[in-house]
């Protein structure tokens, strides 16, 4: 397939993307947009929900960010019961940082929210539907892991 044709391909997957989101987008939990966390903030959090327990430095080193950066992120989500900060058990210089119960809570919900909002793209679908979707969804999956 020519460079060109694929680009355009992509370009008309990501538009439609967009387009599916717009119309999802009201259905998002009014909570999620009234929380007083930040673009940076959640990063950590998810950082901490894919990684688990994490060193201050490694934090900083996957947002790319300085790491006074990351420890006042961290600072604020520490102060909202999101994170907690322990020192590492080998090294007592070392910053080990989790998900509280409450920031894990947080993040849970987001992932419900998420799953809630595929169902409804998926509902309606007919069998076949489904199947191509599935066959999509499954291709998408071996391309980005067959790339780590």
């Amino acid at each position: 397939m020519e460079d060109s044709n694929i680009e355009r391909l992509v370009r008309q997957i990501l538009q439609r993307a967009e387009d599916i989101y717009n119309l999802l987008s009201p259905g998002i939990p009014a909570e999620w947009f009234s929380s007083d966390l930040t673009v940076a903030q959640l990063r950590v959090l998810l950082v901490l929900q894919s990684s688990g327990a994490s060193r201050m430095s490694d934090i900083a080193s996957i947002l790319d960010v300085a790491l006074p950066t990351a420890t006042g992120i961290v600072d604020k989500l520490v102060k909202k019961d999101l994170v907690i900060r322990e020192t590492d058990p080998q090294d007592r210089r070392l910053v080990i940082c989790r998900l509280s119960n409450t920031g894990q809570d947080l993040i849970n919900r987001l992932w419900t929210s998420g799953q809630f909002q595929m169902e409804r793209l998926l509902n309606g679908l007919n069998e076949e539907e489904l199947e191509k979707a599935a066959e999509v969804t499954e291709m998408l999956f071996n391309n980005l892991t067959s790339n780590k």
